[in-house]
């Protein structure tokens, strides 16, 4: 527990330092996000507070994870360093969607290769249990680089990626310290650590944003800790209390927000006959946003609807996968469209 403890106040000293002298730099350097017809901001503000929560987050794994536990932490750490300088330089000069699938790919390909991130079953959903070698490979490089991109796209007002990574932090790292897989649990905390400082300053009144570098490590570290939860569950013992019987459920309920997000503005997109990828002011939090009018309010619906989902998740967990996931996906699809309808309503009363 000390171990967990030191990890987070390094993380959370280092990055609450830190962010103040990135943001009279920023200011020396004009290094703004200006707003644009899909921003939510009016104001140019600093976008390199990603900066002090990959700095915070690092020390913080490197200081106190204890060395027989650090195992292949190693290639997980390489792999937070390239989307660290990917999103650094997506936030000072604009990377190509190429150029950043490329970088994602190569984070994933390390995760999933050399670190061993992978899903090596279905566990029953759809009647598939173990996947190929292949199959698990390209699945995991998949879902990876789909979690990094859903942190991404859901950071577009003030403290709901950051929101949504604390609460899969927390959820992820107190269940591996409780299994006694100290690496992982030492890394969600330390990451913890870091956002809740940046936090302070990018809530009322905003001062800085995390940019791409503090939403892609983010997503990079979720889709690890979601990944590693599913496969850690399967191998630990049935007699272990913290055992869960429907683990992929529960991963799905922790990461709900981004993902759903994520999968229902492409598929609405798709539907319009415009590419998945064309950008809109149809994510979910544009739309709380609408309803709400104000960032704080958006941002703490959404993490109370996410946090529900949790608790829904965990109710339900001994249905077993099969039954829990149908029942989870059901949920938030009907939440999802009563959601758009209001946002629908109040954009046309305003049009009219």
């Amino acid at each position: 527990m000390y171990t967990l403890v030191l990890a987070f106040v390094t993380a959370f000293m280092l990055t609450y330092s830190i962010i103040p002298v990135i943001i009279r730099v920023a200011k020396e350097l004009r290094l703004f996000d200006h707003p644009n017809d899909r921003s939510s901001h009016v104001t140019p503000t600093p976008s390199l507070g990603g900066v002090a929560i990959f700095a915070g987050t690092v020390c913080g794994i490197v200081l106190w994870t204890p060395l027989p536990a650090f195992g292949p932490l190693q290639y997980i750490l390489a792999a937070f360093i390239i989307i660290f300088l990917l999103g650094v330089l997506d936030d000072l000069t604009p990377v190509s969607p190429v150029k950043k699938f490329v970088g994602q790919l190569m984070v994933a390909v390390i995760l999933a290769y050399k670190a061993d991130v992978q899903i090596t079953s279905f566990y029953g959903v759809l009647g598939v249990q173990e996947l190929p070698m292949m199959v698990r490979f390209a699945l995991s490089i998949t879902i990876i680089i789909g979690i990094i991109n859903a942190f991404n796209l859901i950071d577009g007002i003030n403290g709901l990626a950051g929101s949504i990574g604390l609460l899969a932090c927390i959820s992820f790292g107190v269940w591996f310290f409780s299994v006694g897989m100290i690496s992982l649990a030492v890394s969600a905390i330390a990451l913890a650590g870091s956002i809740i400082a940046f936090l302070k300053y990018n809530l009322a009144p905003c001062r800085i944003f995390m940019g791409d570098t503090g939403s892609l490590l983010i997503g990079t570290m979720c889709s690890v800790l979601a990944i590693e939860f599913v496969e850690a569950n399967y191998q630990t013992a049935l007699s272990n209390p913290f055992r869960l019987a429907s683990a992929p459920s529960i991963a799905l309920a922790i990461l709900i927000l981004p993902i759903f997000d994520t999968c229902s503005v492409f598929a609405r997109r798709m539907m319009r006959g415009n590419s998945p990828f064309t950008a809109d002011k149809t994510h979910i939090h544009h739309q709380m946003l609408a309803i709400t009018g104000s960032h704080a309010r958006a941002t703490s619906l959404l993490l109370l609807f996410n946090m529900l989902f949790v608790v829904l998740a965990f109710s339900i967990r001994d249905l077993g996968t099969q039954q829990s996931l149908p029942i989870l996906l059901i949920v938030v699809s009907v939440c999802g469209f009563i959601l758009y309808k209001m946002y629908s309503a109040k954009t046309a009363s305003k049009g009219g």
